[in-house]
């Protein structure tokens, strides 16, 4: 019997995320981190939209905006003459722009967020071994009181960092290297007038064009506080700068000698757009760009996320983010084997879906930083963005997580037989939110999202002018009901009737509950066809669209999902 149903290592933010939708899912679960306190420093600070729509959907966003920022853009100066602005402003149907916040901070957070549920994390308990057994796991933990405990649990998530116990005992890979150029952080205040809520690029290009000199400082809340990122001189680079540990794992962020506000000042002297003064330093530290892969985010009962699974260039702020969304993605997934409800392709296809992500996430960072180290052409250095091709809007979504699609998961519907694809979201895409939803007990619109904000699957039926009411309106209503039941009534299902549907085709009260597209945003998000039920897991992925809805195609297709 297990002591506990999952036990999750390490507190940061990607640990926190794994344990409160844990706790939100019904599961019971204990977080533990070898920390006595949480570490004070501003070491991850970028907070993607895609981010702030998984923490909406988590019932934790409106914290977050208070406290973070928003990061409007980046102003570049190329030999101290203004380049091009890059703007980081999405359309306006994205809910959420781009932010930033301090590590700690999102720390702080989650661990309230998560206390809400009566679960607080366990410090200072260190994991000292981790043993598979095939009905559970057996951990030891070391309490701050010397106490050695024995603890079974059903299943562990590693998210204890690049050095992962967990990673080891499941005996996964971490392969990767680490690029010779070291660099120096610093989290100050610094006197310019620039304009608030934009980063700024600074670099310095030699007589070839390559760049030999580099400052990028982004903004944190706070009164022109900003988190620096600087070239190490060669001089003060000679020595260990403690960013590679004795089992040669290189971290993306080091614990090595920081500068000092001297040497930060000197940068600002030689690269600052206009003179400038840094001071109030809070933390500083040295670090090389570093990137490894996992090559299994599974063995077993055994689960890695966040630095455990994935570490690369910390450019444009993905690392924190793809973690938290590990997370998200594995915890309602456990959930269902916890309670015996999972198929087997379930808790593979953690795997199957987020190491896809990951790979493109560190390529994508390693080819930026090899591009900006070896530019010839003020080109690579213009930005912290890589467009790969894409246009402007493209580049921005795929930068915000926005276009993180699971295609060939196992839980995805698969293509349509002639190869047709629908109009709006496919399977496997992100879904989008909506606004202008009218329901028949509030007198104000509601968001697509606010019906996504629970820990179930959301099937959404969609009813024009044929299947508003009388026979098409019952097929729709069958489908909800066979649908809850293959779900073993781990779903809410709703009827979105067309704005030009009049309010009274279908009597009040019947299930599934109905709400208008007034606005016909939904109409235009996902593009839906009179009668078609679109299926929408609980981390608001698309798992499929059905139509015609007929009962024994949505039940056929969540038994890719429910035992």
């Amino acid at each position: 019997m297990a002591d506990v149903d999952v036990l999750v290592v390490g507190a940061g933010p990607v640990g926190l995320t794994a344990a409160a939708e844990l706790r939100r899912h019904g599961v019971d679960c204990r977080v533990v981190d070898r920390l006595a306190v949480p570490e004070p420093h501003a070491k991850a600070i970028g907070v993607l939209p895609r981010t702030l729509e998984v923490w909406d959907a988590m019932g934790l966003v409106h914290r977050v905006l208070d406290d973070a920022v928003p990061h409007l853009g980046q102003l570049v100066f190329i030999d101290g003459k203004p380049g091009p602005e890059v703007s980081l402003t999405l359309p306006p149907e994205i809910p959420y722009p781009f932010a930033t916040l301090p590590q700690y901070a999102t720390e702080r957070l989650l661990t309230e967020h998560l206390a809400r549920f009566g679960t607080q994390v366990e410090r200072p308990t260190e994991l000292r071994s981790v043993e598979t057994h095939p009905d559970g796991v057996e951990a030891v933990l070391a309490h701050a009181d010397g106490r050695i405990e024995r603890l079974h649990a059903r299943y562990v998530v590693g998210c204890d960092g690049a050095h992962s116990l967990v990673r080891k005992a499941a005996g996964l890979t971490f392969e990767g290297d680490a690029f010779p150029e070291q660099y120096m952080i610093g989290d100050v205040e610094v006197d310019w007038e620039l304009p608030a809520g934009y980063s700024v690029r600074a670099v310095n290009l030699d007589e070839n064009g390559a760049m030999d000199d580099m400052l990028v400082c982004i903004p944190m809340p706070g009164v022109r506080r900003y988190w620096l990122s600087m070239l190490r001189p060669c001089a003060q680079a000679g020595g260990d700068d403690g960013s590679s540990a004795p089992d040669g794992t290189d971290l993306g962020l080091g614990d090595g000698q920081g500068p000092d506000l001297g040497q930060i000042q000197a940068v600002l002297d030689r690269l600052s757009p206009e003179p400038a003064t840094a001071s109030a330093l809070r933390w500083s530290s040295a670090f090389r760009f570093s990137h490894r892969l996992v090559d299994r985010y599974r063995n077993g009962r055994l689960f890695v996320a966040g630095d455990a699974a994935h570490i690369h260039p910390p450019i444009g702020g993905q690392g924190l983010n793809t973690g938290v969304q590990d997370a998200y993605n594995l915890a309602w997934k456990l959930a269902l084997a916890v309670r015996g409800l999972a198929t087997d392709d379930v808790l593979e296809s953690y795997h199957a879906e987020r190491h896809l992500v990951a790979q493109e996430v560190v390529d994508r960072a390693v080819s930026h930083a090899r591009a900006v180290s070896h530019a010839r052409t003020v080109g690579h250095a213009r930005s912290g963005l890589s467009s790969n091709g894409d246009d402007p809007e493209m580049m921005l979504r795929r930068q915000a997580q926005l276009l993180v699609a699971y295609p060939d998961s196992p839980l995805i519907q698969p293509p349509a037989a002639d190869g047709t694809p629908a109009a709006g979201p496919a399977p496997g895409e992100r879904a989008p939110d909506c606004r202008g939803l009218l329901s028949d007990l509030a007198s104000y619109p509601r968001r697509l999202f606010d019906l996504l904000r629970t820990p179930r699957h959301v099937l959404l039926l969609f009813a024009g002018s044929e299947h508003a009411s009388g026979d098409g309106a019952a097929r729709l209503e069958a489908c909800a009901a066979e649908a809850h039941r293959a779900a073993h009534g781990l779903l809410d299902a709703y009827l979105v009737t067309a704005a030009e549907v009049p309010e009274d085709a279908r009597p009040v009260g019947l299930r599934p509950p109905r709400v208008r597209d007034a606005a016909g945003e939904f109409r235009h998000a996902y593009a839906p066809r009179d009668g078609e039920a679109l299926l929408i897991r609980p981390d608001g992925y698309l798992s499929g669209r059905f139509h015609p809805a007929v009962p024994e195609g949505l039940t056929a297709h969540l038994r890719r999902t429910f035992a």
